[in-house]
């Protein structure tokens, strides 16, 4: 994907304003910020064939934990979902109307039971489900790809943990392993391994052929894992600061979100109470600069150094964390004002 000038109204709107969207699909540059791009960038990711080394052969070793470790199994599929973005219609912190078209069909993944019997929530989610584990286990994830309307390959590719190259769930054309083109009604079980290293908080997302505007439209989720016997927090809250886009969305506005979500009111409402070891981990999953504030609280980053609004940028995370001690409604949001103000803000509610 790469960005170029352009002077259309919707390219305006666009991804980075005043620029183009194009994405390279099938060896096939596409703009998808023209009026048939997203159609066309759809076309061109079922066109692409599938490479002679991802044969879903499923022969693959089982990976097993290391000593104390557990296989955690996740069973999830990848489904089409029309998704209102703002829901409520207001935007709770202005009191103001927000107006306009905001329902566009976005691409999810969904929790499943064992077997992929049944859904184990009732509705579509944006992100995807938390996957959890502690160092020595291994992520078993179940994946299937149930796309009845876009039509493409599509995968789950991790950040964070050990894995092959058959479990790395990308698309790399004809050097493409079994995991990495999983064609709509096929499954495939990914193996990721939980190492010293990948104590964190790390993004999984699509990464087949159509990756960037697939992921724009929803296919992300959240890795946590943790030391072995580490004290979990009493609250965790993942966020994903993102952008839905007139070339995504074919609405007629920009939306800065978070989870899939903009305004207060329509964002995520987190909630704590006094004395709550809170966790609060803020992932980047667009193409821009953002920063993450929360009024009334500090927490130390890192290096150990108190802070209220560190940055981040694409696929990076913040993770805020800290003893709460300050009851009443707070604001939160990106402090890129210019994302704020078109919705990348929500409440945060001590009780």
């Amino acid at each position: 994907m790469r960005e170029t000038a352009q002077s259309t109204r919707r390219s305006f709107f666009g991804i980075a304003g005043g620029v183009a969207l194009l994405c390279t699909i099938g060896g096939e540059e596409i703009d998808v910020s023209a009026p048939d791009g997203l159609a066309k960038a759809d076309r061109a990711a079922a066109r692409v064939k599938r490479p002679l080394g991802a044969s879903l052969k499923q022969n693959l070793p089982q990976i097993q934990p290391q000593p104390g470790g557990i296989r955690r199994e996740y069973w999830i599929q990848a489904e089409t979902a029309r998704w209102a973005i703002t829901p409520t219609g207001k935007d709770e912190w202005h009191g103001r109307a927000t107006g306009g078209r905001n329902v566009f069909t976005a691409f999810v993944y969904r929790a499943m039971t064992a077997g992929f019997a049944d859904y184990l929530v009732d509705h579509p989610t944006i992100p995807g489900p938390m996957l959890t584990a502690e160092v020595g286990d291994v992520l078993v994830v179940h994946f299937r790809n149930a796309d009845t309307k876009l039509d493409q390959p599509v995968t789950m590719h991790p950040h964070g943990v050990k894995y092959n190259p058959e479990y790395d769930g990308a698309y790399m054309g004809e050097f493409t392993r079994d995991g990495g083109f999983v064609a709509p009604g096929e499954s495939f079980t990914y193996q990721w391994e939980c190492t010293p290293d990948s104590v964190g908080a790390w993004p999984y997302h699509d990464h087949g052929p159509n990756h960037t505007l697939n992921s724009f439209r929803g296919l992300f989720g959240a890795i946590i894992v943790r030391a072995k016997g580490e004290k979990h927090p009493d609250r965790v809250h993942n966020l994903f600061a993102h952008q839905l886009a007139p070339p995504v969305t074919r609405l007629e506005r920009n939306f800065h979100c978070f989870n899939g979500r903009a305004y207060a009111g329509n964002t995520p409402t987190l909630t704590a109470r006094p004395g709550e070891d809170v966790e609060v981990n803020v992932f980047g999953q667009d193409s821009n600069f953002h920063t993450f504030h929360i009024h009334g609280h500090r927490w130390k980053d890192a290096a150990g150094a108190f802070t209220d609004n560190p940055g981040f940028g694409a696929n990076e995370c913040v993770r805020a964390r800290f003893t709460e001690d300050n009851p009443g409604r707070w604001l939160y949001h990106c402090h890129v004002f210019s994302h704020q103000d078109v919705g990348m803000a929500g409440w945060y509610l001590v009780e």
